[in-house]
Order: C-alpha cells, then sequence, then structure tokens
C-alpha cells in the first residue's frame, strides 16, 4: 500500500517486550516514521544490542517530557502513565497508552486492583476495535486492553453485545495460560528458566488487574456483577501467547447453530478475529494479530469458548497499531498483514 502521509511517532518505554514488539511493527508500517525510543534505564544504549533481531539502530533516550512526534505510544509500568498522558494530550498529541491507568472507570476498581490512586476523569476511550471502532476512530487518545482481558472479552463480546434474544449468561468460568514473557522483562527469580522449566502454576488467582477490565467491556462490574465470573491466570514455560477456555453457563438452553451463528455475524467484519473449525492453538496466532476462536459444547446450556492470542501483539503491540490506523483514518490492516 502506497502512503502519501508519513507520520512520525514516538515510544515512552521502548525497552519492554511491548515497545521492542511495538518497534519492529512500526518500523515496517508504510506511515510511520519513528522519531524516538525512550527507556530511562537504558539509555544511551542502542536497541539492536538488546534486540539485534529486529533490525533497528537507535539509541535509546530519557524522556525530557516533551515531544515532536505526531502520535506517542507509552509501554510504561502502571502508574508512570498517569503522569505523562494528560501533558501529550494538552500537545495535541495522539496518545495510545498500553498501561491499565486509564483503562477503569471505577476509581474504587481502580485502586482495588491496580493499587494506585487515580482521579476520576482519567479515562481514556477503550481502545478494542472489534466493539468499539467508532470511538476510536474519533479519538485523539486511547487506553490499549490487556493482554488476558483482549482474549476474554473477544471470546465472550458475542453472548454480551451481540443483541441475540434469549441469550442470558449466568457464570464464566475462566481458565488462561500465558507465555513468560506476558510478565515483562525484568528479571524475575520465579521466572528463571530453573523454576519455570517443565513448571505451571496459577498467580494473582481472584486478583488479577485484568478482572474489572473485562467485567466493565461486558457490561458489568466487580462491584456489582451481572453474572458470575471465575478468572484463574497462570504461566507455563513458553514464550508468547495466551491460551483462554471459558466455560459458560447461559441461563436456558439455546441451539448451537444459533450461537455459532451469533459469532459469525458478530466477527463478520472484524478482520482479525477467525472462528475455527476444531480446537484452536497458541501456534496458530503466535507473531500475528489474529484472535482465534473455537466454540464447543457441553449440553445445550454449557458453552466452552477457547481462544488464542499472541500477548505481544494483538495483546498489546499489534492492538496498538491496530487502534493507531483507525485513529489516523488508515485502514486498520495497515502493518499488520
Amino acid at each position: 500500500m502506497e502512503l502519501q502521509k508519513k507520520y512520525r511517532a514516538s515510544i515512552i518505554g521502548a525497552s519492554g517486550y511491548s515497545g521492542a514488539e511495538l518497534t519492529g511493527l512500526l518500523m515496517r508500517h508504510p506511515a510511520i516514521e519513528i522519531d524516538a525510543l525512550y527507556a530511562h534505564t537504558q539509555a544511551g544504549r542502542n536497541f539492536s544490542e538488546l534486540y539485534p533481531a529486529i533490525g533497528c539502530d537507535r539509541v535509546f533516550e530519557s524522556w525530557s517530557g516533551q515531544s515532536e512526534s505526531d502520535i506517542c505510544f507509552l509501554a510504561l509500568p502502571h502508574g508512570e502513565a498517569l503522569q505523562i498522558v494528560p501533558g501529550l494530550i494538552a500537545a495535541g498529541k495522539s496518545v495510545v497508552d498500553l498501561s491499565g491507568d486509564f483503562r477503569l472507570k471505577n476509581v474504587i476498581e481502580h485502586e482495588k486492583f491496580y493499587g494506585g490512586k487515580k482521579s476520576a476523569d482519567a479515562v481514556l476511550p477503550y481502545g478494542m476495535p472489534e466493539l468499539f471502532r467508532s470511538a476510536i476512530a474519533g479519538a485523539s487518545a486511547i487506553s490499549n486492553p490487556g493482554c488476558y482481558a483482549t482474549s476474554i472479552i473477544l471470546g465472550l463480546a458475542p453472548l454480551f453485545r451481540g443483541g441475540m434474544e434469549g441469550v442470558k449468561v449466568q457464570s464464566v468460568n475462566v481458565t488462561a495460560v500465558s507465555g513468560i514473557s506476558g510478565a515483562g522483562r525484568s528479571s524475575k527469580t520465579e521466572l528463571s528458566f530453573s523454576e519455570m522449566s517443565g513448571n505451571v502454576r496459577a498467580y494473582k488467582v481472584g486478583m488479577h488487574q485484568h478482572t474489572p477490565e473485562i467485567m466493565q467491556a461486558l457490561g458489568s462490574s466487580t462491584v456489582d456483577p451481572a453474572f458470575g465470573f471465575v478468572f484463574t491466570p497462570m504461566i507455563a514455560p513458553y514464550v508468547r501467547g495466551i491460551y483462554s477456555v471459558l466455560n459458560v453457563q447461559l441461563a436456558s438452553p439455546l441451539p448451537k447453530e444459533a450461537i455459532g451463528g451469533l459469532y459469525r455475524d458478530f466477527y463478520a467484519a472484524a478482520p482479525f478475529v477467525r472462528l475455527r473449525e476444531g480446537v484452536t492453538e497458541v501456534r496458530h496466532v503466535a507473531h500475528t494479530n489474529f484472535c482465534d476462536i473455537s466454540l464447543a459444547w457441553q449440553d445445550d446450556c454449557s458453552l466452552v469458548v477457547v481462544t488464542a492470542i499472541d500477548n505481544l501483539v494483538k495483546g498489546a503491540a499489534g492492538q496498538a497499531v491496530q487502534n493507531m490506523n483507525l485513529m489516523l483514518g488508515i485502514d486498520e490492516t495497515t502493518g499488520l498483514s
């Protein structure tokens, strides 16, 4: 695709896994020129020292508080974007924030699940194109979804937002497995090879920060839940990918064909959601921006939805580029094929 206009982009927090993935995607994007890569702890080092396979020779800079770029991506630890994003918006920049700082509307939920304080107006439009395409296209700044949240919301959204009469979800029980890159690049003993090789474990059971984000996108909350929701995140010894198994209990029986049709219609215009026959696998989506969904039944009231995404692409950097494309009026698949 030949695009006449070029936009200048910067990444604040470019040395982490999501920031590095984003750097690689923007390098190949026909409408983007990378302006600067910011990484405080790595300032002065060459990007290629950390990620030689990506082929970027830029030097990391320290964030000065100002940017000449048209669009700024933030891939920072939670809490830091709250201090930076308002200034960027005031300066007229387009902003995509990959942290959880601006996702939750309910301040009580934010403080409970993230542990930090924020004001009630620190909320940005939620950047999930399959659900909120029009709002994203008209936004100057958006909050990119979390990786687990992406895999789970896309697996459930047709049941909650599809408008099919008679569909009422009674409860959802989720077990989702993430690759180790989902924990970030920082060194932690429990993520070392000797601890994780041949091992799988659950973590943050009942208190994972993506729980209220999931409930919010489905029209509910953890404060006053409209349906039962149990989420068990797990980590396994592979690098990238999230594999979610969603056990859904419906309030009344529904024909399998009707539910299959509901999912097909809901995602008919979604270029990065694929409904697969059989059961999908992580390897089907690795290094892509796809979310693959498989449907299975236990009985007429018990639906099993299996989803797979790459946590660094559809769960972070790829979805950020998809959102950027919509914000800039570019075809949303540009740079992601």
